[in-house]
C-alpha cells in the first residue's frame, strides 16, 4: 500500500522545503492509513530521522488525556458537567466544569504559577494545587475560547484522584497498552531526536533541556514516533472499543468552540477541529522547547498526516502549515478507495416489509436494509445524508445516523398486521404517494 508516484513526490517537496526554508535539524512528515505508513520522509540529519525515531509530542499528549477522561465518563466515575470542586475539594477555581476544562472554554488562564514549566523540572499534583488561585480565571466560561495548558493540568488531576493511580500508570494501562503503542513512552527512549532553538542571527544550535514536567504531564509529556501515531490516527478514524467508542469519540471530535471568526478551526472535546475547503479534519498540535508536532486526520478516508520537528518553530511557516497542505495534497490527488461489493444475507422478512418507497408531503424516500439496519434516503435530494436506525424493539427502531439521530421510529401497522405508516418523531410516512399529513 502506497501513494501515487507523484504524491509521494509531493509530500516529499513539502516536507523538505519546510525542513529546509523552517531551518529545522530533522523534520519527519508521515502520511498513514489505517495504522499503515502509506508514505515517510525523512529530512535533516540532526538526526537523519525515521519511521522509528522519536520526538516530543507536546499537546498531542492532551488527546489521550481527554480520552481517558471519556473513558472514566463512561465508566459512570463522574459527569462531564460535574463541577471541579466535587473531586478536587477545596480548589478555589472549583465551579468550572470537566467539558469546559476539555474544551479550553473555562475562562481559565493560559499557564499555572511559577516559571515556565515547559522549560523547568515539574512540581507535583499538590503543588500544582496549592498554587492555584481564583484570580486565575480571567473571564467567564462558556463565552470565550482560550486554550489552557492548565485546564489539562488539572484534569491529570482529576483522574489521579478518581482512580488512585498516577497519570503515567493510567494512560500506559487505559491508551497505550491496549493499542499497543510500544514507542510512545513518558521519557524518551533511544533512537530520539534532541531538541533545538535554532539561533536566529547565526543558525547555531542550543539543545534544550528534557524535563519531567510532573503535575503538567497531561498537557504535553509524551515522545512518539510516526509508526505509533499512525495508530493513534487509525483510533481516531476507527476507535477501538476496547479503548473508546465510536459514538464517544464522534462527541470528542464535535465542536465546542470556534477559534476563529472565519470558523476554519474549532476545539472539541480534546482534539481540535480545522476546516481546508469543504473538508474538517480532526488534529492537534504540540510545542516543547525544542520540538514542534503535528498531528491530522481526515476521518471519512481514514488518512492521516504526522509532523515532527526537532526545532522549536519553524521559519516562515508552521508545523500545522505542513501537515494539512500535506493532507490536503494527498486527498485531492490520490484515487478513492472502493470497497468490493460483497452480496448481502437475505433479508429477514419482518425488515424486508419495511422496505421500498414511502411519502410524506409530496416527497419521497426510499428505505433499504444495510445488515440489521434500516436505511432511509430521500429520493432525488442526494445531497442529504441518509438516516440510520437500529431496531430496538417490535416495530420500534432509533435513529443512529443522519438528521434524525437518537429520534423514534415506529412502525403502524393495518388491520391486516402489514406496515402501513412510518412514525419519525411525529412526521408521518405512508405508501400512498398522496399522503400529505
Amino acid at each position: 500500500m502506497s501513494l501515487l508516484p507523484e504524491t509521494g513526490r509531493r509530500i516529499t517537496e513539502i516536507a523538505t522545503t519546510a525542513q529546509a526554508t523552517g531551518r529545522a535539524p530533522s523534520l519527519a512528515l508521515a502520511v498513514v492509513r489505517d495504522r499503515a505508513l502509506l508514505h515517510f520522509t525523512g529530512a535533516g540529519e540532526a538526526p537523519l530521522p525515521d519511521p522509528d525515531t522519536q520526538y516530543r509530542l507536546g499537546s498531542i499528549t492532551k488527546t489521550l488525556t481527554a480520552t481517558m477522561v471519556l473513558q472514566l465518563r463512561d465508566e459512570g466515575a463522574f459527569a462531564l458537567d460535574d463541577l471541579l470542586y466535587r473531586h478536587l475539594p477545596g480548589t478555589p477555581v472549583g465551579g468550572i466544569t470537566l467539558r469546559q476544562l476539555l474544551g479550553h472554554i473555562s475562562g481559565l488562564q493560559r499557564e499555572p504559577d511559577g516559571p515556565w514549566w515547559e522549560r523547568n523540572a515539574g512540581i507535583s499534583t499538590e503543588q500544582l494545587l496549592r498554587d492555584l488561585s481564583p484570580d486565575k480565571i480571567f473571564g467567564p466560561a462558556f463565552k470565550t475560547y482560550h486554550y489552557s495548558n492548565l485546564a489539562y493540568g488539572l484534569l491529570g488531576a482529576v483522574l489521579e484522584k478518581v482512580t488512585g493511580e498516577s497519570w503515567p500508570n493510567l494512560v500506559t494501562k487505559r491508551v497505550l497498552g491496549p493499542l499497543e503503542m510500544t514507542r510512545t513512552t513518558y521519557h524518551p527512549t533511544e533512537p530520539y531526536a534532541r531538541g533545538y532553538v535554532v539561533h536566529a542571527l547565526d543558525g547555531s544550535l542550543h539543545e534544550e533541556p528534557r524535563h519531567d514536567t510532573g503535575a503538567m504531564a497531561p498537557a504535553g509529556q509524551l515522545w512518539s514516533t510516526v509508526t505509533d501515531m499512525a495508530t493513534w490516527a487509525a483510533f481516531l478514524a476507527a476507535p477501538a472499543p476496547a479503548v473508546l467508542s465510536r459514538s464517544t469519540v464522534d462527541e470528542m471530535c464535535t465542536p465546542v468552540a470556534m477559534q476563529d471568526e472565519t470558523w476554519t478551526a474549532g476545539h472539541g472535546l480534546g482534539p481540535e477541529l480545522n476546516r481546508v475547503g469543504e473538508r474538517v479534519y480532526v488534529t492537534h498540535g504540540g510545542s516543547m522547547p525544542g520540538y514542534v508536532s503535528q498531528l491530522a486526520v481526515h476521518r471519512g478516508s481514514g488518512v492521516g498526516v504526522i509532523a515532527f520537528a526537532n526545532s522549536y518553530g519553524l521559519r516562515g511557516t508552521s508545523i500545522r502549515g505542513v501537515a494539512l497542505s500535506a493532507l490536503t495534497a494527498v486527498l485531492d490527488s490520490e484515487p478513492v478507495a472502493v470497497a468490493p461489493w460483497q452480496p448481502a444475507a437475505p433479508v429477514p422478512s419482518d425488515i424486508a416489509a419495511l422496505c421500498g418507497r414511502w411519502w410524506w408531503m409530496g416527497s419521497e424516500v426510499e428505505v433499504v436494509a444495510d445488515g440489521s439496519e434500516l436505511v432511509m434516503g430521500a429520493v432525488g435530494y442526494s445531497a442529504r445524508p441518509a438516516w440510520r436506525f437500529v431496531q430496538e424493539g417490535p416495530d420500534r427502531w432509533r435513529g443512529v445516523a443522519g438528521a434524525n439521530t437518537g429520534e423514534v421510529l415506529v412502525v403502524v401497522r393495518g388491520s391486516d398486521g402489514r406496515p402501513e405508516k412510518l412514525d419519525v418523531a411525529t412526521f408521518v410516512f405512508s405508501r400512498d404517494p398522496r399522503h400529505l399529513a
